[in-house]
């Protein structure tokens, strides 16, 4: 009872042999495809199953045996799709990778894909990092157990075809009549995700944007052991505004190809979205350590497996490929033989042995794409002729931002900004304001409110070529998206090894001290969510003279080398213009053409000042807040320099160490939470180098932060700082 491995793969021929097949479960197809077509399509099914087969009776050989069994119909949405249609596949499309890879010619699926299950290191997709679907050959980019979470960045691959188009982008990966594809189970569909992202595209369509985007919903009626109601899936999404909804049966080859051609044809032609509601069923449970028996009748089990799409194919090549049952099994037990000596000559292959080799895809290869040359001076005016007056004098750090953004956009035609209030606004805070008269409602605008499609979207339009900036509102309003950064974007060249890329650059308003406005959902003073990702960059700039050379770097590193960045802004210093004393206008700067500014590299520090007494290390209103704090000090006798981190991850723990190797005492300044902190790196940094003696720390208290005046009393203050420098000197 417990095998029906054995069972269904024995079942296999003894009712094929019988002819003991099942009806057809739909009787409207177009016309029969040809027989060769028809065994072709067999074919990758069968090497499907074999595959599932195989990695369940490999325990300890092969990994993460979440199979396909039960959904090998997606080999006809392969058949109906070009090599350049861009999918994101669900965990259980085998077949589909199986069969566009046998398309596109000069490749290897099954081979490829017993390397993946044997965690090989010659996997041509991850490396051995990975049992993936994915090869960047066929325009498919890797998933791994994707509940949904693939959804919003299809939406952002699907919009940024006729963006690319109308920009007439040199770089586009995508062709602009190809449509995209993204496939999941019916489970996934309820995920906020996946809800939010078919929302997003629903509204982009609604108002006439080009969206020619395919939902392939693969609907085998349960999520691990939960059912899924009875007719859900079809009154969730059927009568949805600007979402065409197709049925098609799954199990059925025939009624598979007809459902996935008219989606393909549907979407492509009219550049709509297509919701396209597959039945399925599941065979072999969940997983490998699945117990189907252990939630399910035997009854319902057996139901399933009767409706094995294997053998629904079978009665359609008896009736319409021309082949005998007889021919049938053969070539079933042909392909068990084959994937037999071939998935034996993979367990051959060496696997991933030392962290180094782990760890080389985190860091994108560098130099992907060289930087556009900067414009000549006379087209930088005409930019910029409206803000002549502005360029003359001293700006505000969001000044500055404005001013290399514009800049940037200019130099860099893949640039693209968006988010909540960004375009004619320009923003809650005015930062982005103007730039989208400056440069068009195709590359400013706004998006509707839902963070997880803006982040979402701009890791699709990285995949055809656009050098994405979307801007976060509020640095709390990050969290409930932030697994596009977490599990989708930073995740990407560890799992294609280097072969995909993520380039973008988060904009995101945050930190706390800002006054008269919110409380700790305005005032989030924790990146800890952010600090622990591996591969992506966070930069924190604290004044407007820094801020334009770290922006310029972000993008550098996002067009050439494929970087994840996040640029947090901090609200509280966007329009401070004074630092000692008011009209003092020390806090602004002059804003530099960027042929003519100094560089601020990847990890160089700003060291203010050489004292030997005290180094205070800090960062955004830290900086700030130090740098008002200095003149007291010094006046009670503290020889100090302030040392601005910039760049919060990764740290450059060597730069660090050398900045403070001369001096006596070390205090660590950090506006966030004490627990998770920035300053718990230092800290450590510091301890790891043999100053742990000499340094101390001053944060935040780990306390949400409460609305009006009693917001800063958690949070370090001018005060407080110059009573922790007098006590870490001794003073």
């Amino acid at each position: 009872m417990f095998d029906r491995p054995t069972i269904i793969d024995e079942g296999f021929a003894k009712r094929v042999l019988a002819g003991d097949l099942p009806t057809a479960r739909s009787n409207h197809y177009l016309p029969v495809p040809p027989a060769h077509q028809l065994v072709d399509l067999f074919d990758s099914q069968i090497m499907s199953r074999h595959l599932d087969l195989w990695a369940r009776r490999s325990k300890g050989k092969t990994f993460y045996s979440i199979g396909s069994s039960g959904h090998e119909g997606t080999a006809a949405m392969a058949a109906t799709t070009r090599q350049t249609d861009m999918a994101f596949l669900h965990y259980r499309d085998a077949a589909f990778l199986i069969q566009r890879k046998k398309q596109a010619g000069g490749l290897t699926p099954l081979y490829d894909m017993a390397l993946s299950f044997a965690a090989s290191a010659e996997d041509p997709i991850s490396g051995g990092r990975h049992k993936v679907l994915g090869c960047a050959q066929t325009f498919v980019p890797p998933q791994t157990s994707t509940i949904a979470s693939h959804l919003p960045k299809a939406v952002g691959a699907a919009h940024s075809i006729g963006m690319a188009q109308r920009l007439k982008l040199d770089d586009a990966a995508l062709p602009h009549d190809a449509v995209i594809l993204c496939s999941f189970g019916d489970a996934s569909a309820n995920h906020s995700t996946s809800q939010g992202a078919i929302n997003s595209a629903c509204w982009a369509a609604y108002q006439h944007l080009p969206m020619p985007l395919i939902f392939l919903c693969e609907d085998n009626g349960i999520g691990i052991s939960v059912r899924t109601p009875g007719g859900w899936v079809e009154a969730n999404f059927a009568n949805r505004p600007a979402l065409h909804y197709i049925q098609c049966d799954g199990v059925d080859m025939l009624d598979a190809m007809r459902g996935c051609e008219e989606a393909v044809t549907y979407a492509r032609s009219r550049r709509k979205p297509v919701f396209l509601h597959m039945r399925t069923v599941r065979l072999m449970g969940h997983a490998g350590a699945d117990v189907e028996a252990s939630y399910s009748a035997l009854e319902a089990i057996e139901a399933n497996e009767a409706q094995d799409p294997l053998l629904h194919s079978a009665r359609i090549l008896l009736q319409h490929g021309g082949l005998s049952r007889e021919e049938i099994v053969g070539r079933y037990e042909e392909m068990r033989q084959r994937v037999e000596r071939v998935a034996a000559e993979a367990l051959t292959k060496p696997r991933l042995s030392t962290k180094e080799e782990i760890m080389t895809p985190i860091a994108p290869k560098v130099g992907g794409k060289a930087s556009p040359e900067f414009p000549d001076t006379a087209s930088r005016d005409t930019l910029f002729v409206k803000d002549a007056r502005n360029l003359a004098k001293p700006v505000t750090l969001a000044k500055s931002i404005n001013f290399a953004l514009a800049d940037l956009m200019q130099r860099y035609p893949n640039v693209s900004l968006f988010g909540e209030d960004v375009a004619r606004k320009g923003g809650v805070y005015g930062v982005t304001q103007g730039l989208q008269d400056k440069f068009g409602p195709a590359r400013v605008f706004d998006t509707l409110l839902d963070e997880q499609t803006i982040l979402g979207l701009a890791i699709g339009m990285g995949h055809n070529g656009f050098v994405p900036i979307p801007e976060i509102q509020f640095l709390a309003y990050l969290h409930n998206a932030e697994d596009q950064i977490r599990g989708e974007a930073a995740t990407l060249s560890f799992f294609s090894n280097q072969q995909y890329r993520n380039p973008m650059v988060v904009r995101i308003a945050g930190l706390p001290y800002q006054k008269g406005f919110g409380g700790h959902f305005h005032n989030d003073n924790s990146l800890a969510v952010l600090t622990d990702i591996p591969g992506i960059i966070v930069a924190v700039p604290s004044c407007a003279a820094d801020a334009p050379a770290m922006l310029r770097e972000c993008v550098r590193l996002a067009h050439e080398d494929g970087r994840v960045i996040v640029f947090v802004e901090p609200i509280a210093l966007y329009h401070t213009t004074d630092l000692a004393e008011a009209g003092d206008g020390g806090w602004a700067a002059s804003y530099t053409a960027p042929s003519d500014s100094k560089p601020i590299t990847l990890g160089e520090l700003g060291v203010h000042g050489k004292g030997k007494d005290l180094a205070i290390v800090t960062y955004g209103n830290g900086y700030y807040l130090s740098r008002q704090a200095e003149a007291e000090l010094r006046a009670k006798g503290v020889d100090l320099r302030i040392i601005d981190l910039r760049w919060l991850h990764p740290l450059n723990e060597a730069g660090i160490v050398g900045a403070v190797a001369s001096a006596k005492k070390i205090l660590v300044v950090d506006e966030c939470r004490r627990a998770g902190s920035p300053s718990e790196k230092l800290m450590t940094i510091l301890a790891e180098a043999g100053r742990g003696n000499d340094s101390s720390r001053l944060t935040a208290d780990d306390c949400f932060i409460a609305l009006g005046p009693a917001a800063e009393l958690t949070l370090p203050s001018k005060a407080t700082i110059i009573e922790a420098a007098l006590k870490a000197v001794g003073k």
